[in-house]
Order: structure tokens, then sequence, then C-alpha cells
């Protein structure tokens, strides 16, 4: 016997063809409201042209997370501008600063090259390039303010095994080439405790030439 049509009660409604609706499998790994995931960060907020670097890169192999790069191999460029701008403009409020689990001399090896850099190994400081409230450039340098540790220390041992590139030239991975293991540490954990003002945005313009050449950063 053929079923009976359902009612109007009974029927599926019909999702709003919005971003935010599209993009709700992004937003549950990257835009949780009151979570800091330790190895999938919060993007919203972050620079546009930053973001849509990112989601260039899955697609084109210089990052590599294979779920990442199912979900935007076969999306055009135009879409990818649409999926930047639609995080850019999301501003969750931030989250508690973490504590860290590390000795006071460690965390101020972390302050001092996060803003003094260090000359003797001809590292920048991360102001210098991220801004001096460490919460990105637009349009496409990123906040580190609120990344999580472990996400950060990741994101260093991936540029050093080579498994995430970005533009040439790469200023990430000369600056990993140049770091020990005991300072990536040391400025990752200092970055964690670090918590962004509630109405923080990326800055608007940044000191130019910056000190390293940086591809992804040009304007």
């Amino acid at each position: 016997m053929a079923a009976a049509p359902l009612n109007a009660a009974e029927r599926p409604a019909v999702l709003p063809d919005t971003m935010q609706q599209r993009l709700l499998a992004c937003a549950s790994c990257h835009a949780k409201k009151n979570v800091n995931d330790a190895f999938f960060p919060r993007i919203s907020g972050k620079p546009a042209g930053y973001l849509y670097n990112q989601l260039v890169n899955f697609r084109e192999g210089r990052r590599q997370f294979p779920l990442m790069s199912y979900m935007v191999d076969y999306l055009p460029d135009a879409y990818l501008h649409q999926i930047a701008e639609h995080f850019a403009n999301d501003h969750l409020p931030p989250l508690p600063a973490r504590a860290a689990n590390v000795a006071p001399a460690v965390l101020a090896r972390g302050r001092q090259l996060a803003m003094l850099g260090d000359p003797a190994i001809k590292v920048p400081a991360c102001i210098a390039c991220h801004g001096d409230k460490l919460t990105g450039v637009t349009p496409s340098i990123p906040g580190l303010v609120g990344l999580p540790p472990d996400y950060l220390n990741a994101q260093f041992g991936a540029w050093r095994n080579k498994t995430r590139r970005a533009h040439q030239p790469d200023c990430m991975a000369v600056i990993t080439e140049r770091l020990g293991m005991d300072d990536v540490a040391a400025v990752t954990a200092w970055l964690g405790t670090q918590q962004a003002a509630p109405d923080a945005r990326p800055a608007s313009a940044i000191a130019r030439p910056l000190p390293i050449q940086c591809g992804s950063a040009a304007d």
C-alpha cells in the first residue's frame, strides 16, 4: 500500500540557504563559542585574506589534513572568498587564558621572543608581523593570541617537517628553522597565557617593510 502523504506539520523544515547554515560543519570544529580545542583553532575574526589563503593551501596541498583537503578540493576561489569573509566577520567572545604549566624562566624566554625577538638567531619579534596586540593584521596576517599551545606547537612541527608551506618566500618556515625546540615550547607556552580583549580586532596596518620577507603577508 502507498504511504499516506505527510501533513504540513510532519514535513521536514526547509533549511535556510545562508552561509551560516552551509558552514555548520566548519563551525562545529572552528567556531565553538565556549571551547578552545587543542587542535582545531577558532577561526572567527581572523583576517579574511589569511583564511582564504589557508583554504587555498589545503586545496593545493601546501597544507595537509585529509578532512580539510576533502572539504575544499572542488570549491572555486569565489566560494572560498565567501567562506573566509563569513568567518572573518564572526567575532566570538574571547575565552579565558590558560595557565602555563612551565617554569617562570620558560615564560620569560617566550615573552622575549614574542615581544622583542632574538637578533642573535635572526628571529624577529612576533609582534613585528602579527600586530602589537598579537591580534593579526588585515588582510592576511593571522592573530596568535587565544590559540592553544598544542595547536601552535603542531604548526611549528608541520613547518619543520615541511607538511605546511605558504607562498614564497615562506617566512614562517625560515623562522622555524632558526628556532630550537626549547624556544618553540617557550613562545607557544607564553602565547597560550595571553587573552584578547573582548573587542579585539585585527590591526588595519603595520609598519612596512616587515622584518623578514613573507609572501603570504603581501599587501
